[in-house]
This record gives C-alpha cells, sequence and structure tokens, in this order.
C-alpha cells in the first residue's frame, strides 16, 4: 500500500459527512488513513478510544482531563505520545491536517510529505482560536502541497504558497438515485404537508435564521423543513413557525429520503465573513436530486453554480425565487434539470479523488523533518524560516509562484485557472465551512 495519511481534524468523523469523509474515504483504498480528531474533555486519566468506521479507515478520539477546547497547548502532553506511537506503527507516513491548530504535533513525526486541506477559513468562526491565523502562516510555510475547497480559498492562497490545488466540493451522483423517486420520501415527513422546502447541513452562525423566519411568514403554507444539528449559536434563537420545522441530524443515507420528499432546497446563508469562502457540498447533492435550488449571493455558489442555482440576495428576492421554482412548467422543468446533470456529471467525488491521489504520489518526498526549535512557540517563527526538510529536484528553492493547470471538470467555471479579472488578491480575512452532507 502507498504510505499511510495521518490526518488532524477539526471535525469528527460522525459528526456530518462531508469533504474530509469524501475524500479519506476514497484514498482509503490505497492507503491506511488514521484520523486524530480533536481531544474530547474526560475528567481523570487520559485515554484513547479508536474505531474503524471502514476498512483502512482508524479513527482515533484522544479523551483528556484538559477541558480546552481543540488542539489546545494544554492538550500537547497528552497527545504527543499518541502521535510517537503512530509513527512507531506506521513509519511510511504523510501528514494531513485539516486544522492549523494541531502544528505543533508534526515535530512528533518523520512525515513524508505535509498536506494542508483548507476547507474553511477557521479564524472567521465564532470564538476561533486567537492563533488559528498564525499557525496558518507558519503551516503554509512548511506544508509541501496545498489544496483548497473552493476558488475563492484558492485566490486567497494561491500568493501564499508555491504548490496550491483548487478542488471544489464534489458528488456521488449513485448516492443521490433514490432522491429521484419522488414517492420514497422520509417517513419524518409523513405529518408535514406540502409544498416543502428543505435544507440540510448544520445549522450555525452562517445561516441567515432572519431570512427563514421571512420566508416563513411570506408563505405560511410553505413548509420549511430543516435537516441537521443546531450548533454554536443558541437555541432560543432559532425561528419558531408552526411551519418551520427541525428535524434534527440524521444519517448521510438517509438524506436522499428527504430530497425525494421536498419541491425546492434552500441555502440560506447569511452574507459574512463567515460565508466569505464556504463551498457548499450540499449544493451539489441537491443538484443531483435533480430539484430546484434558492441560494443567497454566496460567492462560490454564485461563481461555480450560477447557471442552475437561483440566486436571490434579501428575503423579497429570495421568496420570489422560491415562487417562480414552484410555479415552473414542465418545459423549464426540463432544461433546468438537463443543465443540472451537465453540472453534476463535471464534479464526482471519485474524479476529485484519483487526482489528490496522483498530486500526493508526484510531490516530492522530504529527505528529513527536523523538530522545531523546543519551547519556540509555532506563532513566534521568524519570517525566515526555511521549508522543514531538503526537497529533490529543487521544488520549492526557486521563489516563483507556482500556478496549477485548470483543474477538469470543477463546475461551470475555470475557478483554478490564472484570470486576470481574479487575479487581484483576495486575501482572506473571514470565512466559512464548506462541507456536505448534513453539514455545511
Amino acid at each position: 500500500m502507498d504510505s499511510a495519511l495521518i490526518v488532524f481534524s477539526h471535525l469528527r468523523w460522525d459528526f456530518v459527512f462531508q469533504r474530509p469523509q469524501q475524500l479519506l474515504s476514497r484514498l482509503a483504498a490505497q492507503r491506511q488513513i488514521i484520523f486524530i480528531e480533536e481531544p474530547v474533555h474526560h475528567p481523570g486519566a487520559a485515554f484513547l478510544r479508536t474505531y474503524s468506521p471502514l476498512p483502512n479507515v482508524l479513527v482515533c478520539q484522544p479523551h483528556t482531563p484538559v477541558a480546552q477546547p481543540g488542539f489546545h497547548d494544554d492538550h500537547l502532553p497528552h497527545l504527543q505520545e499518541l502521535v510517537r506511537k503512530l509513527k512507531r506503527d506506521y513509519p511510511q507516513h504523510i501528514a494531513w491536517l485539516y486544522t492549523p491548530m494541531a502544528l505543533p504535533l508534526l515535530q512528533e513525526l518523520d512525515a513524508q510529505l505535509v498536506v494542508y486541506d483548507c476547507m474553511d477559513e477557521l479564524s472567521a468562526f465564532r470564538h476561533a482560536p486567537r492563533q488559528v491565523a498564525q499557525r496558518e502562516h507558519a503551516l503554509l510555510r512548511l506544508a509541501d502541497l496545498v489544496l483548497t475547497g473552493g476558488p475563492s480559498l484558492y485566490r486567497a492562497r494561491r500568493e501564499r504558497h508555491p504548490n496550491v490545488h483548487c478542488f471544489p466540493s464534489s458528488v456521488q451522483p449513485r448516492d443521490f438515485v433514490l432522491a429521484l423517486d419522488r414517492t420514497f420520501s422520509h417517513p419524518l415527513h409523513r405529518d408535514i404537508p406540502g409544498p416543502r422546502l428543505g435544507y440540510f447541513g448544520a445549522i450555525d452562525e452562517r445561516i441567515d435564521l432572519d431570512l427563514l423566519r421571512d420566508v416563513a411568514d411570506a408563505h405560511p403554507r410553505w413548509q420549511i423543513v430543516l435537516v441537521g444539528p443546531v450548533i454554536k449559536i443558541d437555541h432560543a434563537t432559532l425561528p419558531q413557525r408552526p411551519n418551520i420545522h427541525y428535524l434534527g441530524m440524521q444519517p448521510y443515507a438517509d438524506l436522499p429520503r428527504f430530497l425525494a420528499g421536498w419541491d425546492v432546497c434552500l441555502l440560506p446563508f447569511a452574507i459574512s465573513p463567515a460565508t466569505r469562502y464556504t463551498n457548499p457540498t450540499k449544493t451539489l447533492e441537491y443538484l443531483a436530486a435533480e430539484l430546484p435550488v434558492v441560494s443567497t449571493p454566496v460567492p462560490d455558489v454564485v461563481e461555480l453554480y450560477g447557471e442552475v442555482v437561483s440566486i436571490a440576495s434579501g428575503a423579497t428576492a429570495f421568496v420570489a425565487a422560491c415562487e417562480q421554482a414552484l410555479l415552473a412548467g414542465p418545459e423549464e422543468r426540463a432544461a433546468q434539470v438537463e443543465r443540472m446533470r451537465e453540472v453534476v456529471a463535471r464534479n464526482s467525488w471519485d474524479e476529485t479523488a484519483a487526482q489528490v491521489q496522483a498530486l500526493l504520489r508526484s510531490t516530492p518526498r522530504r529527505e528529513s523533518v527536523p523538530p522545531l526549535i523546543e519551547g519556540q512557540q509555532v506563532e513566534d517563527l521568524p519570517e525566515s524560516l526555511p521549508q522543514i526538510g531538503t526537497h529533490h529536484h529543487g521544488q520549492h528553492e526557486t521563489g516563483t509562484t507556482f500556478m496549477p493547470p485548470l483543474v477538469e471538470a470543477r463546475g461551470s467555471a475555470a475557478v483554478c485557472e490564472e484570470d486576470e479579472s481574479t487575479s487581484t488578491g483576495l486575501v482572506a480575512a473571514a470565512a466559512t465551512g464548506g462541507g456536505s452532507g448534513l453539514g455545511h
């Protein structure tokens, strides 16, 4: 098998089935995946819970007596031994980070490569650790390969690293074939009459709750169905109306049954720093179900899917777009479905994973990974810090910016190609979480 991937993630494997699970479950066909989650607070002695959700995927969930959230520095003494053991068990390994907060743990590894899969602008999230932007700055100087979850994130980072590649969200169409049978509606719809306007994903700071309230009030007969966990916001702030239904977290495998019972799919994101860089995986999942989609003007949604998604700014326009979707005639719907199928066919998780696998195999390996200076804080590393290790072929020594070739079949726009109209530095000062399944 290929070298193992030791992954550090701020998202839990069993939370929302989205980009990490979609990519890594496919990469597991050729390599072992060790997925290390953020620690869980547990009073008493530290211990490690492990389980294997899929062949070649091992999820590691550290439990420590430290009450601090995330990969906080106070967790490091408990995590270092775990990482050292993984290094012994998997001597040929690649480090893969979803969160820069895990950066200090890299010094415990002898990684052949360091990969940063940037799927969110984590510094823009509510209650983000103050060090996250500083550690990402250091990670971008240390990484061998950087992936981004959409064109906005790509443009914000392409000048900050010589080997950045854009891989927007994808979809597995066969997962949503059952949604095309509109009689396959989920049993939870039994007491919810139509028409149903649905959303699945995390209900958090990125969702425009006022917009949902306004849509529900504009048409009391419309039923707003929200499927997903409520996180990081006060439940008391959720709009309460007879025609708004909160169905909670549901398994990824059940999503087609919810889609089968909906008439319109919603992307009701607030336009804010937390959504500036989001690339919601659910967009393509909605399109795979061949249902009309109405979205607020999230930049990546507009750029990638504007030809097949109705974009509406403000409650009045959003309600009007939903009305138009519900009233569309057979010919209009047939033309729309044909465009949806073309977009979905261009954006397969299998193809995305194959391209990532090729990059993992072709990126020059490190000869060594010297440890960081003992006792030095990652966020205090000097600007002149060189790339860790020495690369074959002088890959990172030219000082020039490597512009990746156009990634084929990434939605409706050539989002990774150099384009003068979009090359003005869109450096991230805010952003979002791009997800999928029941999140993002």
